[in-house]
């Protein structure tokens, strides 16, 4: 973050200084007390079940220097009618501060946005100081807090954006105003909020409305509503995927033995090789996406190439480790929507080895297409898997679905305890569900 007094950032804010307004904030914003740092900011909210004012002084020993808040606390604090709108006002002025020197990229769509921001994270940080989303903090809190840690060395702002409505990406991206819009799928997540795919692709479209004049949009050529996305802009576009019209193109995709993509990017009349270092094939499709937003910014392939074989993802995005006695455990339980519980179930197939078994959860906000969704996926898992394992009453369609193949377990602890001793060498086993499953504690039990 830039150095600001805390009257700077009352006059931004829109609010008033209690306590030594001479302050000035030199580290990050957080909105967890225990995670403050030197010389940072600590952003306080009144919830239902607790209120942040009351951890200022946990702050304050963590390195915390003031508090933007809604009333006055034991640090220096700037209160604020809103503290949402003044975190957002404070992020924007902040970007707008660098704007000279700074290139942001917005990344977007129905799955992937984590592992496609991670990857081009990764590419921009080859050439350039960057800072991107930590994890998945893309709502109306994660962006700007991300903004925020932006500092005058930074060269590019990779931010990831979610939506839950239309119009949440749209207010995003009016605090940045990115220079490159990615946008990688339209899919189910969230149906049950949006109501409909041609919803689901008006909020994504609203990353591309919402570029800086002459950006660049980054559309998926191997998805019609995402390419359709192309009239919303008057600026250049560039295409990424499997489709021979595409800028950047995904050729000779081949998977070694545990499910790890080796490819070629082609890109107007360059050629380089790729091999990632973590399972599914579809993550090529990613890496496609983040090399072309590269070039947007001035990367040449080859060494988004180099960057995108030392990339590494954000945890719980098919994980692959080793068990005690020879057996595998791919943990994908970040989260979950029908096309990413396939893509999960394809990368448990590729990777050599015994039997395989699926451990699936919820796939939450389907809406009413959800019983007929997840009873889907389970008809897929039964030609993936040996062993469908069904946790939960809620995600019971998957189990009558997968047919013969599924064992339905009532909650985590029978499933931690069906698995206990059951592994073998040579076997694998998937963990996939909706982050309110929380099947991340199945993985975690796994020896």
């Amino acid at each position: 973050m830039i150095p600001l007094s805390l009257g700077e950032i009352a006059a931004v804010a829109g609010g008033t200084v209690e306590g030594d307004g001479a302050v000035t904030v030199t580290g990050p914003a957080v909105l967890d007390g225990r995670q403050a740092e030197p010389g940072g900011l600590f952003v306080a909210f009144s919830g239902e079940h607790a209120d942040g004012h009351d951890y200022a002084g946990q702050a304050g020993r963590a390195g915390a220097v003031a508090v933007l808040g809604s009333r006055p606390t034991p640090l220096p604090t700037v209160v604020v009618g809103d503290a949402r709108a003044a975190l957002q006002a404070l992020a924007a002025h902040v970007v707008a501060q660098l704007r000279n020197g700074l290139t942001v990229a917005g990344v977007t769509g129905s799955r992937g946005k984590t592992s496609t921001k991670d990857l081009l994270a990764a590419v921009l940080s080859s050439t350039a100081p960057t800072i991107a989303t930590a994890g998945s903090l893309n709502n109306e809190f994660g962006v700007p807090l991300t903004m925020l840690r932006a500092g005058a060395t930074t060269r590019f702002l990779v931010l990831e954006m979610g939506a839950r409505r239309i119009g949440d990406i749209a207010a995003l991206a009016g605090l940045a105003a990115p220079d490159i819009a990615v946008v990688l799928n339209v899919g189910q997540a969230h149906l049950g909020h949006f109501g409909s795919r041609t919803a689901i692709a008006k909020a994504k479209g609203e990353l591309v409305q919402g570029l800086a004049p002459g950006g660049t949009a980054i559309l998926n050529a191997d998805d019609p509503r995402v390419a359709a996305m192309r009239s919303l802009t008057d600026g250049p576009v560039l295409t990424f995927g499997r489709a021979e019209h595409a800028d950047v193109r995904v050729t000779g995709l081949a998977l070694d033995r545990l499910g790890r993509p080796s490819f070629t990017l082609r890109a107007a009349g360059a050629l380089a090789p790729v091999a990632l270092t973590f399972v599914g094939a579809h993550q090529a499709l990613n890496a496609s996406a983040a090399a072309a937003a590269g070039l947007a910014a001035g990367v040449p392939l080859d060494v988004a190439a180099a960057a995108l074989a030392t990339a590494s993802l954000s945890k719980w995005r098919l994980e692959l480790r080793d068990l005690p006695g020879g057996a595998m455990l791919l943990n994908d339980s970040f989260n979950a929507d029908p096309d990413s519980a396939r893509a999960a179930l394809d990368a448990l197939v590729a990777i050599e080895g015994g039997r395989r078994i699926a451990i699936l959860g919820e796939m939450l906000e389907l809406g009413d297409d959800s019983e007929a969704e997840h009873r889907a996926v389970g008809e897929y898992a039964a030609s993936r898997a040996d062993v469908v394992a069904v946790v939960g009453e809620a995600a019971r369609p998957i189990a009558d679905g997968a047919g013969d193949r599924a064992v339905a377990l009532a909650d985590n602890e029978a499933a931690i305890d069906w698995l206990r001793g059951r592994l073998a060498a040579g076997e694998v086993v998937l963990v996939k569900a909706s982050r309110g499953a929380r099947l991340d504690e199945v993985a975690a039990a796994l020896p």
